[in-house]
């Protein structure tokens, strides 16, 4: 009779260990729902848009800082200067950071970048103004 006792305890303990082990991380919990009167705030973006500076160190650096995939470099007004000159405006040239233009995906994987801090990201690498 111990024996049987001795395995269902250590049956016990193996089952909370696993249990432990794979219990989830986190919990969804939906603005409305009981939960959430207990969340924290939730972080707002309406503190304007990030600079120029920020999204070039975040999402641009890494072709732009070295010319990879024949990007124009940053601070290499010469060539941004012949890219505006062929699209024909700042305007054009945001354009296509937008939609993407050679190897570069759309927005420069920035998929939360707005515009604005895509033609901020522009001005910052290029030194040209709108």
């Amino acid at each position: 009779m111990s024996l049987l006792a001795i395995t269902s305890s250590h049956a016990a303990t193996k089952d909370e260990q696993i249990a432990e082990r794979i219990k989830p991380i986190g919990k969804v919990c939906i603005e409305g729902e009981e939960c959430a009167k207990n969340a924290g705030a939730v972080a707002s973006s309406s503190s304007g848009p990030r600079s120029g500076e920020d999204v070039v160190g975040l999402f641009c650096n890494t072709c732009h800082g070295t010319g990879l995939l024949d990007a124009p470099k940053v601070g290499d007004t010469g060539t941004w200067q012949a890219r505006l000159d062929g699209l024909g405006s700042f305007e054009e040239l945001v354009k296509s950071a937008i939609n993407g233009k050679g190897s570069m995906p759309p927005k420069g994987n920035c998929a939360d970048c707005s515009d604005e801090e895509i033609s901020l990201a522009i001005e910052h690498m290029s030194g040209l103004k709108p």
